[in-house]
């Protein structure tokens, strides 16, 4: 255990035992060495002055009062928080945020920054600007103007054009979701200028990219995908300020958005392995990539790096992960038979687990997308996991080759 704050501050930990040991900084005085999971759904309370002082600090935003302080699960949670303390290291954040699910993070960021927000003279901020491609969920969410707030879609580079006086967030997600466009966070947080920028950071990871280094104000985090790993657990969380923060469980405390104690203990033990998951799961990807290039039946890979001019790799992003996207020369005919001709690939949604997955985004996850703003037809998305490259590299070539025999 490493609980030696003068060690951390003369020698910076690096990510790989940062994910190990973050978030478990009380465990010896706990006298356990696997973290606990705290399922109460309420808690005793020492005396009415003491529970209803640490309520309305957590119903706030804040943190509970020590010695009996947790009041009620809605508001607050030693396992959640543990989680949180735990990604916020990865992050080079001051704090973190969980939630019940990756939307539900983002419903609180936008909540937290338009409707609960105002400028100088009080006026409410209703205005986002985003920068597409971005997940389906997400692009729907924002497009539906839900929480009552307008959003107005661009390209990276038009993000200051489309500022407002009411505008109160930036969403951007790079590498984005389906076909890995990449963003330069640095240059949108200067077009932005003093608006929040908000990075969906899922399918880079903290390992791979921290946007805050980069001027961002949240990190968020499907924490379903490659943080927990192995498709057993739903939860998002947000990577930010302590001031941030505060809003952030706020909107929390009163939409009962808290992640459930066993997802976060899953969580936090999935930190354990993200650095070595990822690594293997990238280095399968370039090869799986190298493939897919020189194949006759692919039009287009889509994968970070590939035609990055601007140098964003590593500037910006220190490998391009291990989500691949890619355009079939027989369109949308092809795309559907390849997933349901892969063997060692499930066709599911979701990603970033221990096993591959395929699926087709147009019909699925970017569904609810507007027309002009949905992935080609002909566009598939792979995610690579942990199964040896040769064994994925065989799957896809069966797969391919039953799919043009079958044109003919």
């Amino acid at each position: 255990m490493i609980d030696d704050d003068s060690l951390r501050e003369t020698t910076p930990l690096r990510p790989e035992t940062v994910a190990v040991h973050a978030g478990r900084a009380d465990l010896a005085a706990l006298g356990v060495h696997a973290a606990p999971i705290d399922l109460s759904s309420t808690n005793p309370l020492p005396d009415i002055l003491h529970g209803g002082d640490s309520y309305e600090s957590m119903a706030n935003g804040g943190h509970p009062l020590p010695e009996g302080g947790n009041v009620y699960a809605r508001l607050w949670n030693p396992t959640v928080a543990r989680f949180e303390e735990g990604l916020a290291e990865l992050e080079h954040a001051e704090a973190a945020v969980a939630f019940s699910s990756g939307m539900a993070a983002m419903t609180a960021a936008i909540l937290a920054h338009t409707s609960a927000r105002s400028d100088a003279n009080g006026a409410a901020l209703r205005h986002i600007v985003a920068v597409r491609p971005l997940y389906g969920g997400t692009d729907h969410l924002l497009d539906s103007g839900l929480l009552g707030a307008e959003t107005t879609f661009c390209a990276e580079d038009e993000v200051r054009a489309h500022l407002r006086p009411d505008t109160g967030l930036v969403v951007v997600e790079t590498p984005g979701n389906p076909t890995l466009d990449m963003v330069d966070i640095a240059a949108v947080v200067a077009q932005a200028g003093g608006v929040p920028v908000l990075v969906d950071n899922t399918f880079a990871t903290p390992l791979l990219q921290n946007p805050l280094d980069l001027g961002a104000r949240m990190s968020l985090h499907s924490a379903t995908k490659y943080i927990g790993g192995h498709g057993d657990v739903i939860a998002g969380v947000i990577a930010c300020s302590e001031e941030t923060a505060q809003a952030l469980r706020r909107v929390r405390a009163i939409t009962g958005a808290l992640l459930h104690p066993l997802g976060a203990y899953l969580l936090h033990r999935g930190l354990a392995t993200l650095p070595v998951r990822m690594e293997r799961q990238q280095r399968s990807a370039e090869r799986v990539v190298a493939w897919l290039a020189e194949h006759p039946a692919v039009a287009e890979v889509f994968y970070p790096g590939i035609g990055d001019e601007r140098g964003l790799i590593p500037r910006q992003m220190r490998g391009g992960g291990a989500m691949i996207a890619v355009r079939l020369r027989d369109g949308y005919a092809a795309a559907e038979a390849l997933t349901g001709a892969v063997r060692l690939f499930t066709h599911a949604v979701s990603l970033g687990g221990v096993d591959s997955l395929v699926q087709h985004p147009a019909a699925l996850t970017h569904r609810p997308v507007a027309a002009e703003a949905r992935p080609g037809a002909d566009i598939v998305r792979l995610s690579i996991g942990l199964e040896d490259p040769e064994d994925l590299i065989g799957d896809l070539a069966q797969a391919l080759t039953r799919i043009r025999v079958a044109a003919r």
